[in-house]
């Protein structure tokens, strides 16, 4: 027998191979029998195979809706999603197996797990946020409802560290309307900041640029708003100063300062 007869010959006899376990599952899941396509779903989910359990469990979920079988399937099926990394519809199917079946021992978890996928769903400080403050929603409601868990601690640090990513992202868009020298948007952002994030740690930094972008808008109005400006950035920093009489920034800000006062009395006469 020649060399290419007995290539395709092995060809053959591996397609034939795959061919038929491929077969003997697309049987099961073609067959219309809710038992045996429940029994390779569990089999499948056991041995991790999530993808083809996830197809299973598409099939057989309306026939089992309302019966016994209905809270393993659901959770089981919720479980596929986060294996195989989609977490909008985990987060959903979690969510969803909670209140469904509020009575099950499983739904203090499946609240967790809700919750966990929206936080693994939060992207950089530089993206959108929307997942972030769903993450955060979620995890201080799974706080609120199940104050003995032990998962309270993990939430409670969790929701730290997402509020601080969106204090990150508002300190950001603070400096970037500074850089882009928007300084009336700039104020109106870094405010912000302090109305959300009082105990921030950048307090001294964003008062910094709270007078500076004040100043800068003064410096840069038409001649009748520019006294009222350079009275407001005053203002700022006589606040800023009583509170930190010691900050670093004041030695930054004292040409500033000194410019706006001398406006001022110009602009007075």
């Amino acid at each position: 027998m020649s060399r290419s007869i007995k290539f395709f010959s092995a060809l053959i006899a591996i397609l034939i191979f795959f061919s038929s376990c491929k077969t003997e599952f697309e049987k099961i899941r073609t067959s219309n029998d809710p038992t045996k396509i429940l029994t390779e779903a569990t089999k499948q989910y056991k041995q991790e195979n999530y993808l083809k359990a996830q197809s299973l469990y598409d099939i057989i979920i309306p026939f089992y809706r309302g019966k016994k079988e209905a809270d393993d399937i659901f959770y089981n099926y919720a479980y596929t999603h986060y294996e195989l990394g989609d977490y909008i519809l985990a987060s959903h199917y979690f969510d969803s197996y909670a209140k469904t079946f509020g009575n099950s021992s499983r739904k203090e978890e499946a609240s967790f797990m809700s919750a966990y996928s929206n936080y693994l769903l939060s992207p950089s400080y530089r993206l959108d946020q929307t997942y972030t403050k769903k993450a955060i929603a979620d995890l201080q409601l799974f706080v609120n409802n199940f104050p003995t868990s032990d998962k309270v601690d993990k939430s409670n640090d969790m929701i730290e560290e997402l509020r601080a990513k969106l204090e990150v992202k508002a300190f950001e868009e603070g400096k970037l309307y500074f850089k882009i020298k928007e300084y009336q948007s700039a104020i109106t952002s870094f405010k912000n900041v302090l109305l959300d994030y009082p105990d921030t740690e950048n307090y001294q930094e964003v008062n910094y640029y709270i007078i500076k972008s004040a100043y800068l808008l003064a410096a840069n109005s038409i001649f009748d708003k520019k006294k009222e400006r350079f009275e407001e950035t005053l203002k700022y920093y006589n606040q800023f100063k009583k509170r930190y009489p010691r900050s670093k920034f004041l030695k930054e800000l004292k040409s500033d300062i000194e410019n706006a006062n001398k406006q001022i009395k110009s602009l007075s006469v």
